[in-house]
């Protein structure tokens, strides 16, 4: 299926690694012009050649600079902008707070978790909402957790925000619905990604048992028995993000957790 998004400027942040590199990928592979986004310089870089090379589209660049500062989105933007033209799919995505129990956090930490987890999306949004209203329209994708279905132990900040997110999402679906822009969120449930593969280590220290003692026991809670795949979520935000496949689907949230969540 031709997701319509050859020759178009796609914005992903967080893309270093993990999810926000599989949705880069699966971008490039459709044609879009994809501009990477996270702190981490070498590992951009890292992942610009990989998605190149498994591609073969050589428009992909990528911007080092922190979400939580806004003149750093403010030249990230430009950069898209003047290298590729205009955004017209942006992927927000951002690293999850850290885990612990809730008396374990003071003011500072709650702040940062918010200027991370939820007011990053906003300042993207901030500047490429004009840029998509006055070019016809676009897509979002806002990525937050399965935690918006069902709260996770000991994630209390991850839990707060991500469900902040949701919120803000529909309201902004709402408010940019009328210049052709979809805004859309996904949460992962269990995704073979480095930061699971963290959880699970501090999860199996806590319980006493091995990592792969704790992920047999969770692949018996998964009905498809297994972790997904970064690409299978990837696929999901590509149609998201398409302008041909997806003309109608806006303000909702969709897990992709191989039906582990058993919330309606």
């Amino acid at each position: 299926m031709d997701l319509g998004l050859k020759d178009k400027c796609a914005l992903v942040l967080a893309s270093s690694s993990g999810l926000g590199k599989a949705v880069a990928k699966e971008l490039a592979a459709e044609g879009a012009k994809v501009m990477l986004f996270s702190p981490f310089e070498e590992q951009l870089e890292e992942a610009q050649e990989e998605i190149t090379a498994e591609t073969g589209n050589e428009n992909v660049a990528y911007y080092c600079g922190d979400m939580t500062k806004a003149e750093d989105i403010k030249a990230l933007v430009k950069a898209a902008c003047d290298k590729f033209g205009p955004i017209y799919a942006l992927f927000n995505n951002a690293g999850g707070p850290p885990a612990g129990p809730l008396n374990s956090f003071d003011d500072e930490a709650w702040y940062r978790a918010f200027d991370l987890t939820l007011l990053s999306y906003q300042r993207v949004v901030r500047e490429v909402a004009p840029i998509m209203m006055e070019n016809g329209g676009g897509r979002i994708v806002n990525s937050t957790s399965s935690s918006i279905k069902v709260v996770l132990d000991n994630l209390g900040l991850s839990n707060t925000m991500r469900a902040g997110v949701v919120g803000w999402s529909k309201t902004v679906s709402q408010e940019l619905g009328k210049y052709n822009i979809l805004v859309n969120v996904i949460g992962p449930g269990r995704i073979g990604t480095a930061r699971i593969d963290h959880l699970d280590k501090m999860r199996a220290e806590k319980q006493g048992i091995t990592v792969e003692q704790l992920q047999n026991n969770t692949w018996k809670t998964i009905p498809l028995g297994r972790y997904g795949k970064p690409e299978e979520y990837g696929k999901l935000a590509a149609f998201l993000l398409s302008s041909t496949a997806n003309t109608y689907i806006t303000g909702q949230t969709i897990l992709v957790d191989g039906g582990l969540v058993k919330a309606l």
